[in-house]
């Protein structure tokens, strides 16, 4: 293959990418939900293989600074 057409490939890789990279970073509000009162629930499921899983649900407050309070440890609250 000649070498100018492979550089050629490799310069519109790297365009493509960063113009992808760049329309993630216009749409900021896409991800995450809107702050409120009430509780997020949360699901994780773990499938592994034929039979073998694990499904676990857990909520967590919509409030930012009531879901920060989870992560201070016990001995260090004020509440």
């Amino acid at each position: 293959m000649n070498w100018g057409i492979l550089l050629i490939l490799a310069l519109i890789a790297t365009v493509v990418a960063a113009l992808a990279m760049l329309g993630q970073r216009k749409s900021p509000g896409s991800r995450g939900s809107e702050p409120g009162k009430g509780v997020h629930v949360l699901e994780s499921d773990y499938q592994s293989g034929v039979g073998g899983g694990h499904v676990t649900r857990w909520t967590v407050p919509r409030d930012p600074q009531e879901y920060a309070k989870h992560f201070v440890p016990k001995d260090e609250r004020h509440d």
